[in-house]
């Protein structure tokens, strides 16, 4: 299976204010009790999108106008808190390609990169300036150039960061380490056909 050169990301947004999202608001743990990843989407933000009865609380991801939206806009620090894998699966599974914020915690960063989700740094104002913009028209098409570092959107651009390792990976189609390793089988049969302690 050959990955995906992910160079660019195009999509409408939707801004999630607030600094310091932890992982645990991101997913809260009690649906983390899953054998696979998949349905994860759903949980998305759950505790500040619904009351204790399932209904909607006031929340950008519950807005009509806002649905579909596949990049996602936040503050500083974003993904603290516990390691879980979950959290970046179901951002991912919610439909999210792409995250813009200040910044981001270590871990999260790299979950997301194995998913093929870059994650991407822009100045508060920048963002601001996004935010507003896409506050303004739900449908304006946002498009985060990973080769050139930088945002598009509605005849306006903003420089972004992103550490160059992981940027090179997501624009070479190298940001899953198992499905690198799986791409390789035949040089991996090679290499343990020579190994005198796998020989049969």
């Amino acid at each position: 299976m050959s990955l995906a050169k992910i160079t660019s990301v195009k999509g409408r947004g939707v801004y999630v204010a607030g600094n310091d999202i932890d992982t645990d608001r991101i997913i809260p743990a009690r649906f983390m009790k899953c054998v696979t990843f998949d349905g994860l989407g759903e949980f998305l933000f759950y505790d500040v999108r619904k009351h204790s009865d399932g209904s909607d609380k006031p929340h950008p991801l519950n807005e009509a106008r806002f649905k579909g939206a596949s990049i996602l806009l936040s503050g500083a620090n974003f993904g603290c808190g516990s390691s879980r894998e979950h959290a970046p699966q179901a951002i991912q599974k919610y439909g999210f390609r792409a995250v813009i914020a200040e910044g981001f915690a270590e871990i999260f960063f790299g979950n997301c990169t194995t998913l093929g989700i870059p994650c991407l740094v822009a100045r508060r104002e920048d963002i601001a300036r996004i935010a507003e913009a896409v506050d303004a028209r739900p449908d304006l098409e946002l498009e985060l150039d990973l080769l050139a570092r930088e945002i598009r959107f509605g005849g306006q651009r903003v420089n972004v960061t992103i550490r160059e390792t992981d940027r090179d990976a997501l624009i070479n189609g190298r940001w899953d380490a198992i499905g690198e390793l799986l791409d390789g089988r035949g040089a991996v049969a090679e290499t343990a056909k020579k190994l005198p302690y796998l020989a049969a």
